[in-house]
């Protein structure tokens, strides 16, 4: 009567109690899922394994009186053990590690401490199902893995102290996914890092360095600096080029980088010998090669029409040659040159280059000479927002305000590499004033330019010859 009595109430309770807990948990799944919950997974393994699994041992041993040494029973167990496993990993998963608030002690552990932890509570588990399932002696199985480990570990000493150095130093947590450092061998961005090594992705590709060997030498972590990120440029020029001069220009450039910090003034300083460094605020060190690069190519052209030498280099570009084609072909038929002004013009042009990108003309600054364009081209934009951009090309002409010591009221920059011929304020002023003619339509240029958005007014891209009809 009371074995009846058992089974049937064991019989009773899955009867009633499967059904009900399978309604139970599929509401409060559909909930957790609905609010994006991360203890979503755990409910569904409860759900969809575990209770399944529990009631068929149910049935099998205290209702149907199969033995527990049987091997169907036996692997029933292993599987419902191995489930209550996973359940355990997930749950402490969620609770400690996902849930955790950012900037916690949990959520700064590393991955590589939670897959050892992992690792551990899985090695147990096992243990732990063969020897009460299975009747397994896992005394005798720790000893064998005890003494295969030692063997191992004597074959694998470096990686294995690879390893270890990797857990120690990701254990001080020097850095993080994401953060720049400054290696003796490498400068980049932190995106790997496992048990052997370190993933840095550099300019020149992925750097992969061994944990044993970044946590025995010293590295800087650029983005925990603390302040404002700084890139160092060190360039040389001829030892006769007054430093004064360069450091200048070197700052001038730097200050028209587009990548450079807002508000935060460049520096330059001479190191002795010819050398020069430049210091520069970036917002990010993945401005770096951009800034550098770009600085370097901007400040090739600069040194070489301020008549500095780069690298100790002369520039020949600006050859009587050239100069004089190019006020026979661009400057002449814009100011209705005669050859023998062209002539007595030609010691006092010079023939220069602008790179991508490079300001030939600043809005609010006063020009120091005129621009006519040879080759390339250059864009113009104004302050005033409802006047469109305009872009200049071979025969156009920049710097016309410089007659009157006016400001400029116009951005233009190089839309390429671009060819010019300048002529300084003095010698254009000498040339206007025995030209009524020309002094008249200059002025009327310089008026028109003003106020650009009146009825026939002269776009900036037209070249001085083309203005004289209207």
């Amino acid at each position: 009567m009371n074995v009846f009595g058992t089974w049937f109430y064991w019989a009773l309770g899955v009867a009633v109690g499967l059904p009900a807990g399978l309604i139970l948990f599929t509401e409060w799944h559909v909930a957790l899922v609905r609010r994006a919950s991360y203890l979503a997974r755990p409910v569904a393994l409860i759900r969809n394994y575990l209770l399944p699994l529990g009631a068929l041992l149910v049935l099998l041993v205290p209702v149907a009186g199969v033995a527990t040494q049987d091997p169907t029973v036996r692997v029933i167990f292993t599987v419902f053990g191995f489930m209550l496993l996973v359940l355990l990993l997930s749950g402490l998963n969620v609770t400690f590690f996902q849930s955790a608030p950012k900037g916690s002690w949990r959520g700064r552990i590393p991955t590589i401490f939670i897959d050892v932890a992992r690792f551990l509570l899985i090695g147990l588990g096992l243990a732990l199902i063969l020897s009460h399932v299975w009747g397994a002696k896992i005394g005798g199985l720790f000893t064998a893995l005890g003494v295969t480990s030692v063997v191992i570990g004597l074959m694998l000493q470096n990686s294995v102290g690879q390893i270890v150095s990797g857990l120690f130093m990701l254990f001080e947590q020097p850095f993080r996914i994401g953060d720049w450092l400054s290696t003796p061998t490498a400068r980049g961005q932190v995106v790997e890092v496992n048990w052997r090594a370190v993933h840095i992705r550099t300019s020149e590709g992925l750097q992969v360095t061994p944990n044993s060997v970044l946590a025995g030498t010293s590295f800087t972590n650029i983005s925990r600096s603390g302040g404002v990120h700084r890139v160092s440029v060190t360039t040389t020029f001829a030892a006769a080029d007054p430093p004064d001069r360069v450091c200048s220009l070197l700052l001038r450039i730097a200050a028209a980088l587009p990548l450079r910090t807002a508000g935060e003034v460049p520096g330059s300083v001479a190191l002795g010998g010819g050398q020069y460094r430049t210091t520069i605020a970036l917002d990010s060190p993945v401005d770096d090669g951009a800034a550098q690069a770009t600085f370097l190519r901007w400040l090739w052209y600069a040194a070489r029409r301020e008549g500095l030498h780069l690298d100790d280099a002369d520039d020949e570009f600006s050859t009587p040659e050239r100069v004089a084609e190019a006020l026979r072909t661009v400057v002449a038929p814009a100011l209705r040159l005669t050859e023998a002004d062209q002539q007595a013009l030609a010691p006092y042009a010079t023939v220069v280059r602008y790179g991508t990108d490079e300001a030939l003309e600043q809005a609010g600054q006063v020009p120091a000479a005129m621009t006519f364009l040879t080759e390339g081209s250059v864009r113009i934009t104004g302050t005033d927002p409802a006047v469109p951009d305009t872009t200049l090309r071979h025969g156009a002409f920049l710097g016309v305000t410089t007659l009157t010591r006016e400001a400029s009221q116009f951005d233009a920059y190089a839309l390429e590499e671009v060819t010019a011929v300048v002529i300084d304020r003095d010698h254009i002023e000498d040339l206007v004033m025995a030209k009524p003619l020309l002094l008249q339509e200059l002025g009327r240029i310089i008026d028109q330019r003003r106020r650009p958005h009146q009825t026939g007014a002269v776009s900036p891209d037209l070249p001085f010859a083309d203005t004289l009809g209207r």
